[in-house]
């Protein structure tokens, strides 16, 4: 089904599929431990890297359901289902990952879920995306296309404390208030909708020191993460995950920056261990016992990988077990 057009034809679907690389791959599939008669979830499908090695191992009552919100990626994803009648796809984010189950009748039934967080290699590489100030682009930064606010609008519209704090909470940017008071100053002189626009203003505002890195980079991390909502995303799904899965069944995270990073971490850690308020007890109860198990600690490219995608540097990922 075409969700309202991305207006891509079969030969830009499959170099998009060639030029994005999936991120520790081998890891990923290693510790997902895929059964042949399993049930997945690809809780983030982007152009499918990951989804078609699991398909791979899947045998013919093997099912993979995958997810997306970017209408390009679904558009993929739905080309993959129509071939295969193993792959389910959907267009949702993957904080509705409950809602979806219980709507197909596999809600604890799921034998491994995968979720490759943040923004993806083709959402970046596209201008017209606004994700990044590499090139110049309209100010737009929307995972899902449908939803109406751009970044653009919110730069525009924002009150200096919103805009601060969005950058302080998101983009952890000791200089959130100067970059907030460079943005309210520059948008009364003239509206701001392009990517360069915003960066150079910035730039202007927190000039960079040597060859770090641009100090746009950290408003343009916190005004996607806000837009998208990707940590309220992260934290339903995670809420969601222990009563998704079966007896065994693994739960794969890849996260890219700190703040994803520690809500993984802290998830797994408290729930692979007693409640702490109860741990003291003779007997605890089974509702305060661990349900999860780490496996392995954090989990990072190696120097093959990070010289062929230097984009995975900043990836790790978590693995834990249903106990």
């Amino acid at each position: 089904m075409d969700r309202g057009g991305t207006g891509l034809g079969k030969e830009t679907v499959k170099t998009m599929q060639e030029l994005h690389v999936p991120v520790l791959l081998n890891e990923v599939l290693e510790h997902l431990q895929v059964r042949a008669d399993g049930f997945y979830v690809d809780g983030t499908f982007g152009r499918g890297g990951h989804a078609r090695k699991i398909l791979e191992k899947l045998g013919p009552d093997g099912r993979l359901l995958v997810i997306d919100k970017d209408l390009e990626a679904v558009r993929v994803a739905e080309e993959l289902a129509k071939a295969d009648p193993r792959v389910i796809a959907e267009h949702a984010g993957f904080g509705g990952l409950e809602e979806i189950l219980m709507r197909h009748g596999i809600f604890g039934q799921i034998d491994g879920i995968l979720l490759d967080l943040g923004v993806s290699s083709p959402q970046l590489d596209t201008p017209e995306r606004g994700f990044s100030f590499q090139a110049d682009g309209p100010l737009d930064m929307r995972m899902d296309t449908t939803e109406p606010q751009t970044a653009e609008v919110w730069v525009n519209s924002a009150g200096f404390g919103d805009i601060a704090h969005v950058i302080s909470r998101f983009g952890e940017d000791q200089n959130a208030r100067r970059i907030a008071k460079a943005i309210c100053t520059a948008r009364d002189e003239q509206r701001i909708t392009t990517t360069t626009q915003l960066a150079g203003l910035i730039e202007k505002a927190v000039p960079r020191y040597g060859k770090g890195r641009h100090p746009a980079t950290k408003t343009f991390q916190a005004i996607r993460i806000h837009l998208n909502d990707e940590l309220g995303q992260l934290r339903r799904a995670l809420d969601t995950t222990v009563g998704s899965l079966t007896k065994g069944a693994r739960l794969c995270i890849v996260s890219f920056h700190s703040l994803e990073d520690r809500m993984v971490k802290r998830f797994m850690r408290d729930h692979s261990r007693v409640d702490p308020a109860l741990s003291r007890l003779p007997v605890v109860p089974e509702s305060a016992r661990p349900v999860l198990q780490l496996i392995n600690g954090a989990i990072k490219a190696g120097d093959a990988e990070l010289a062929v995608n230097p984009r995975s540097r900043s990836a790790v990922l978590r693995v834990s077990e249903v106990l």
